[in-house]
């Protein structure tokens, strides 16, 4: 017991450089679960947005809900992404000590952002495009659809694992104490969607406005 005690008494306290460390990687890691969470949210609303594409004269309610519901999640990963790409660019340490993403996925990232924005800006565009302009903003849609389904493909795969990995670590007990603000990156998903819900019930009308023309 004196053995235990003394050793616990000459065990040296942590520097205020390595408590400064650690809660430096442990941002990093917060930020690392809020894009795998939103990036598994996602996943499964781009999942159902590619089944209407397959039909989507007959499911275009359904193809404008996802797409709607999809834009406030898609702000959020491009905020948590960008964030990171920032303190990276600008030498916060914790975040050079996590490294970058692979070269081929940080030459993909800004082609995925400006085709994510592309697809859903023209998109919505479309609801409320003037019929003179419909057809060219159409084939954007279209076109930008294409490259970005290839693009994204590519992305996901590169992330998938580390998705995998980090989104269910703020729902597991034993993850979530690691690492405080669990329930606020949580909230913050959820409220992504749910704001994506509010928009889509805001312009759903528009669809038969968009068919009758």
């Amino acid at each position: 017991m004196e053995t235990t005690e003394t050793a616990r008494l000459h065990t040296p306290r942590p520097t205020r450089a390595a408590i400064t460390a650690r809660r430096a990687d442990a941002g990093v890691e917060a930020n690392s679960r809020l894009t795998g969470t939103t990036a598994a949210v996602l996943l499964v609303l781009l999942a159902v947005e590619g089944v209407t594409v397959l039909s989507v004269r007959s499911l275009l309610t359904a193809h404008v809900v996802v797409g709607m519901v999809l834009v406030p999640p898609v702000l959020v990963k491009l905020a948590s992404t960008g964030y990171r790409f920032v303190r990276y660019y600008t030498g916060a340490p914790a975040y050079r000590r996590k490294g970058p993403p692979s070269p081929a996925l940080r030459l993909l990232g800004p082609l995925v952002v400006v085709l994510t924005l592309a697809v859903l800006a023209s998109g919505i565009g479309l609801l409320y495009s003037p019929a003179g302009i419909r057809s060219p903003l159409l084939r954007i849609h279209q076109a930008s659809f294409v490259l970005w389904f290839g693009v994204m493909a590519i992305h996901v795969l590169g992330h998938l694992k580390d998705t995998a990995k980090l989104a269910p670590r703020d729902f597991y007990w034993r993850t979530r104490r690691q690492v405080t603000g669990a329930s606020l990156r949580q909230w913050t998903v959820a409220a992504s969607i749910g704001i994506g819900v509010l928009l889509a019930s805001a312009v759903v009308s528009e669809v038969g406005v968009f068919l009758a023309r």
